[in-house]
């Protein structure tokens, strides 16, 4: 038998046992406690022992349990029993310290299912030192406020949950396990610094419209104008399904060949795409007019004012042929609804496409990794220090700094502090490296 077998300073092995593949190992620690830790007092007496069951790191492939017959004592100065403190032991749970650290680094990827199997700790055990590590790679972030926000939704793991930007940067920022008004308007009254933000991008969702107005007054919404022209498109997409029910099959095959022509722009389709747009406008008469409308529609956006933009939408919706207006209903009452943040896109220019891109890559993620719960999936892209993650030093001033900056700024002096540590704050996930990490199966 190796006395060395745990490689613990604190404790010896007395024995080692198979039981069932699994090693059962009696230890004992090698040095009693010197003094209460009530009281401080050196007048101790031995006063029983018990036996302890710690979990501990995997040997060789075979799960580990340690049986540690630990000692009571009792003071005589202050009358209090207590048993021996064991360092190498988690101070929340019956492992040690190490297998709690190899856990907080495995729980981020496999499922905690088969670190169970692994261990021989339980699911709900792993699941709790996890919920303690994300915890604490939270309080080690500070996320900086953008100055243009997006705001999005993302379906994962059956709920949709509302996915923030920081739109410049094309970075995100936080993830939230819903998208109901109340979540949103708690993680936008939390942030700091919300006199950054000039502008907020959201989809037509009307939780977050609330959301941003009550927590963020006199800042700009902007409904993504992606979400509206997606609109349009739907529209156009669900006249053809409707026209191509009428058809023989031959001719509802060819509708659903070419359905990738109607969404182009007509100056992006080629020779043979507008030759194919021809020949429908001779059969499908109304599917015609519904593209041209569409087009019509997307020339909107490219109004250099928002007063012309207003005047474009008018002049459309009063063109539009009454065969065809119901089918753009869903987006006529969408623009009746929305109009003021629609129509603020040409005041801002700011667009959601960050997001869009975000949510794709999230899906990604859920792809890789099936069985994820939202919080493994949530810290395994925001909080995890990984490649994709953008760090910018950061100077937190003190309260004192701050009254001294404001009397050198009466004065008209601008020179830093120097007695201040820098520290750092987190710009977000950067998309595009994600991506590339996703590829390589980094995370």
């Amino acid at each position: 038998m190796n006395p060395d077998l745990l490689n613990l300073s604190s404790d010896r092995v007395l024995q080692v046992e198979d039981a069932d593949g699994d090693d059962q190992i009696k230890a004992e620690t090698l040095s009693p406690p010197g003094r209460c830790v009530h009281c401080g007092s050196i007048d101790l007496v031995g006063f029983g022992r018990r036996e302890q069951w710690i979990r501990d790191l995997p040997i060789h492939g075979k799960r580990v349990g340690i049986a540690v017959d630990t000692r009571r004592f009792r003071c005589k100065s202050c009358g209090r029993t207590f048993y021996e403190p064991l360092p190498a032991v988690d101070d929340k749970r019956l492992m040690t310290t190490r297998l709690k650290t190899w856990l907080e680094k495995k729980s981020l990827r496999p499922p905690f299912s088969q670190l169970a199997e692994e261990t021989g700790v339980g699911a709900l055990t792993i699941r709790k030192v996890f919920d303690d590590c994300a915890q604490d790679l939270k309080d080690s972030l500070s996320f900086e406020t953008p100055e243009v926000l997006g705001i999005d939704a993302v379906h994962l793991i059956r709920r949709s949950r509302a996915v923030f930007t920081n739109i410049p940067s094309c970075f995100v920022i936080e993830m939230l396990p819903d998208r109901n008004k109340t979540t949103v308007a708690r993680y936008l009254a939390d942030l700091p610094d919300k006199g950054r933000i000039r502008c907020v991008a959201i989809d037509m969702w009307r939780p977050y419209q609330d959301a941003a107005r009550e927590t963020l007054p006199g800042v700009p919404i902007v409904v993504d104008k992606f979400h509206v022209l997606k609109m349009a498109n739907a529209a156009l997409d669900t006249l053809r399904k409707t026209v191509g029910v009428t058809l023989p099959p031959e001719k509802r095959r060819s509708l659903m060949r070419y359905r990738h022509v109607l969404p182009k722009r007509f100056s992006d389709l080629n020779e043979v795409q507008r030759k194919r747009l021809d020949e429908w406008s001779r059969d499908f008469p109304a599917l015609t007019k519904a593209h041209q409308a569409k087009e019509g529609f997307f020339d909107i956006y490219e109004a250099p004012s928002r007063s012309d933009a207003e005047k474009r939408y008018r002049e459309w919706d009063a063109s539009l042929d009454p065969e065809i207006r119901t089918t753009f209903g869903p987006l006529l009452t969408a623009f009746q609804n929305w109009e003021g943040s629609i129509l603020a896109y040409f005041d801002h220019r700011v667009t959601n496409a960050c997001t869009e891109s975000s949510n794709n890559l999230i899906r990604a993620v859920q792809r890789m990794g099936r069985g994820y719960s939202f919080d493994v999936l949530r810290a395994r892209i925001l909080l995890n220090r990984h490649g994709a993650h953008r760090m910018k030093p950061f100077r937190r001033p003190g309260f004192m700094e701050k009254n001294r900056r404001e009397d050198d700024r009466a004065l008209g002096y601008g020179l830093p502090s120097a007695d201040i540590e820098p520290e750092e704050i987190s710009l977000g996930v950067d998309i595009s490296t994600l991506l590339d990490l996703i590829e390589k199966g980094a995370i």
